[in-house]
């Protein structure tokens, strides 16, 4: 009893307060974990989940049997072309945005900045679907007006060479909004002082941009931009709902490999050893970090 109520005096209000969440990602988000790592050294199948008496561990196979999958060096290439063209992308017209609301005279700022925005908000699946129309090779509008100025309609989603480069359009128009406003505050902390002192030692607005606005940025910039590749490397819904993986398998990502793994072929272990594998490479992704340690918005 004596250890007891140590025990109970120890606990301070904040561990009361911060146990229901806790429980709640034990149950819903840390057994899950486990539960996959455990499923991804077995060859969990529909006969197996039939009867788990055919269940069998079979340890890294369903590593070892990935890696001699064609299919699977496929997604991998197209998800870290996705990732390490479209995070830049869409990080460089975030900055351009913000750089253009932030300067000084503009009317209308909060008018911009919605509107900018707005794409964000909207359902991913809803934009994608109306932008599988408008890159429609026939009724698109996109190349009606291709047709209008004297070019040729291209089809954008069912070629292998504009496929992948259409969703990476797409994702950038619909991401960049978030990442903006990021880097909007942190441009707004940079004291005017510094841009005045700039230009009377004549610095143009290259040199200012360089030696003042991304310094002052690079925090958030950094942060922005470790964020933005990890969300890029877990392509999905794009081309689930555009392109269905094609065409030529030009845009099948991991996890996009990993559902029609596990949900199509009910080759569960295997799935959740490309998941596994695809979390450590977002691990060594998150260890990424500048040398300065400080980070604002």
């Amino acid at each position: 009893m004596t250890s007891v109520r140590i025990f109970m005096r120890e606990i301070s209000p904040g561990h009361v307060f911060v146990a229901p969440a806790m429980f709640v990602l034990s149950v819903f988000f840390l057994m899950p974990v486990l539960g996959a790592l455990v499923m991804s050294f077995t060859d969990f199948d529909l006969y197996a989940l039939a009867d788990l008496k055919n269940l069998r561990f079979i340890w890294l196979g369903n590593y070892i049997s990935l890696l001699r999958t064609p299919l699977f060096w496929k997604a991998f290439g197209n998800t870290c072309y996705f990732a390490l063209v479209g995070a830049p992308l869409s990080i460089l017209v975030s900055l351009a945005m913000a750089m253009l609301l932030n300067v000084p005279g503009v009317g209308l700022k909060a008018l911009y900045r919605t509107a900018l925005f707005a794409p964000y908000v909207v359902t991913l699946v809803a934009a994608a679907v109306i932008w599988r129309y408008m890159l429609d090779a026939q009724y698109g509008w996109l190349n009606q007006f291709l047709i209008v100025i004297g070019l040729q309609p291209i089809d954008w989603l069912g070629n292998p060479h504009f496929s992948m480069p259409a969703i990476i359009l797409f994702s950038v128009w619909k991401n960049f909004g978030y990442n903006m406003l990021i880097l909007l505050a942190a441009l707004q902390r940079i004291p005017d002082d510094l841009y005045e002192a700039a230009r009377v030692d004549g610095a143009g607005s290259w040199e200012r941009f360089i030696h003042v606005t991304l310094p002052g940025v690079a925090p958030s910039l950094w942060m922005v931009a470790l964020l933005t590749i990890a969300g890029y490397f877990q392509l999905f819904a794009e081309p689930y709902v555009m392109t269905q993986g094609g065409p030529a398998q030009s845009t099948v990502s991991l996890l996009y490999f990993m559902y029609e793994d596990g949900f199509k072929w009910w080759n569960l272990g295997h799935a959740s050893a490309t998941a596994f594998i695809l979390f450590a490479v977002l691990m060594g992704l998150s260890f990424l970090r500048p040398k300065s340690e400080e980070v604002f918005v």
